[in-house]
């Protein structure tokens, strides 16, 4: 799957947002195999963080001077975050921004592979836990229920995904639904 799925990004145009009044950035979606099985790897993020607490998202975070592209902050935030080095990262490629609703970000996912198993080092200021997620059970349609988001004072229908009792929503429910999205169609090919 890792080798269709690097080929179907490469060749797919991107929606790019540019909204000069957001703050840039970037996650990635880190993805493992273990037991013939894909996994993707979520951060609960700590209360301690100024946005998006005690939420369910993809390590990662806005993007500094010193970042040269907005892959190097998913991967620079993923080191600072979680402890995998970028090194040890397999870039597939990226999906289109996403707006996030509470915040005033454009988010910029990427793909990532990681070795399995790995050592991860958590920042606990920023990570509260690292929370591991098999795919069938995203893809799961029951997984996946109908909500509402509000962007800009206007409601907008969306939806959340839910893997045992832990809700994960907003943009983050956005990428995983990108992500399956791009899986079925090399899977469809």
């Amino acid at each position: 799957m890792e080798a269709e799925l690097k080929a179907f990004l490469s060749q797919r145009k991107k929606e790019v947002i540019v909204e000069p009044s957001r703050v840039p950035s970037a996650v990635l979606v880190p993805l493992y195999k273990e037991n013939g099985k894909y996994h993707l790897v979520f951060i609960r993020r700590s209360i301690r963080v100024p946005t998006h607490k005690g939420q369910i998202a993809f390590p990662g975070g806005a993007r500094h001077k010193t970042d040269k592209t907005l892959l190097d902050t998913a991967l620079r935030e993923t080191h600072e975050e979680i402890g995998v080095k970028p090194e040890d990262v397999t870039v597939l490629g990226e999906l289109d921004d996403q707006v996030t609703t509470t915040s005033n970000f454009i988010l910029t996912p990427f793909i990532g592979v990681i070795p399995w198993p790995y050592e991860f080092m958590l920042c606990k200021a920023e990570v509260e836990r690292l929370i591991f997620v098999p795919l069938d059970a995203l893809m799961d349609k029951k997984s996946r229920k109908p909500e509402m988001e509000t962007l800009n004072g206007q409601e907008y229908p969306s939806y959340a995904y839910y893997y045992h009792g832990k809700r994960i929503w907003g943009a983050t429910a956005r990428v995983i639904n990108m992500f399956l999205e791009a899986i079925s169609q090399i899977e469809g090919s």
